[in-house]
């Protein structure tokens, strides 16, 4: 502010949509863990699901969980401080986020509708995510 008052221009280059979208991404991702989690557990009881495809199932859904916090994290601070190195790890870590993502969509071992749907979400608020995240690495590289 005093910059301003001073003559001189201080610009926020941090995106609000971008903050959001992280942040209900955050809270879209627990519930989308519990919800597959209780998937995973339902396949196992009421078909016959292969117990050599249970524990990578789990496996995947586990890694995603970790690979999630400092995806998020990653790409909060990135924005937040105008940093494009946070903010470009973030996003390579949410193309490994997709791969495990679409994994769950068309390779798990059985997919319901309700995973597809759950994921087709998942992967939207991904696509719309590193859409933003491009823009603003280019606005702080700029």
């Amino acid at each position: 502010m005093a910059a301003a008052r001073r003559g001189g221009t201080s610009s926020v280059l941090s995106s609000l949509p971008l903050q959001m979208l992280l942040y209900v991404n955050g809270v879209y991702y627990i519930f989308y863990f519990l919800a597959t989690l209780m998937m995973i557990v339902y396949k196992s009881q009421v078909f016959s699901y292969p117990d050599d495809f249970l524990a990578p199932d789990l496996v995947v859904l586990f890694v995603m969980a970790i690979l999630e916090v400092p995806r998020l994290y990653l790409g909060s601070k990135g924005n937040l401080t105008e940093e494009e190195a946070p903010l470009g790890l973030s996003l390579v870590l949410t193309l490994g986020s997709v791969v495990l993502a679409v994994y769950f969509l068309a390779w798990q071992t059985y997919v319901l509708r309700a995973d597809v749907i759950l994921n087709a979400l998942l992967l939207s608020t991904y696509g719309l995510e590193s859409g933003l995240k491009v823009m603003a690495i280019a606005a702080f590289v700029s």
